[in-house]
């Protein structure tokens, strides 16, 4: 995987963050595009969460496949290889976004006018009665189902970025 190949997959992780944060605020856009309450309360404050996910993901399956293709014969990115790369770097994905996952499913299914405030106000909640664990609670279950659904999502790249490198090997 190239330098370009890294920075492109992560470009687009985060424009699929965005458009993942605007549709679940999406009844926020309807009163006004424009206005910077709205956006700093709808996709704008997810992707604040979302991004240092995403980074961490990218990272982690960079830095594993870096690490173990080093230590390989042939220098090339074996199928064990981005099965442990794609599944660590689900895990330390879900590492840096539970926290915010748990913050933002407490919000939505909070009844209406709960949380006046916000996330801030979930945050201050959660703390006070519940402390800092709450932040990873159902924590097992994604870990679980982290490893084996990212390891399958990156065997899946890799095999497309081999039939594209075949049909455009010079591209």
């Amino acid at each position: 995987m190239s330098k370009s190949d890294f920075t492109l997959g992560m470009m687009l992780g985060i424009v699929h963050v965005i458009l993942v944060a605007g549709n679940i605020a999406e009844e926020q856009f309807v009163d006004t595009v424009f206005d910077f309450i709205t956006l700093a309360c709808g996709p704008l404050s997810l992707t604040k969460f979302d991004v240092p996910a995403s980074g961490m993901y990218f990272m982690t399956y960079e830095l594993v496949q870096r690490l173990l293709t080093r230590n390989s014969e042939t220098g090339q990115i074996g199928f064990l290889s981005t099965i442990f790369a794609g599944g660590s770097a689900g895990i330390a994905n879900w590492l840096v976004a539970m926290p915010a996952d748990v913050l933002k499913s407490r919000l939505q299914t909070a009844p209406e006018g709960t949380f006046p405030n916000g996330i801030r106000d979930v945050f201050k909640v959660l703390m006070k009665e519940e402390g800092p664990l709450a932040l990873y609670k159902g924590v097992v279950p994604v870990m679980l189902r982290a490893f084996p659904a990212n390891a399958a999502c990156f065997i899946g790249f890799e095999l497309c970025m081999k039939f594209l490198n075949f049909l455009a090997p010079n591209y």
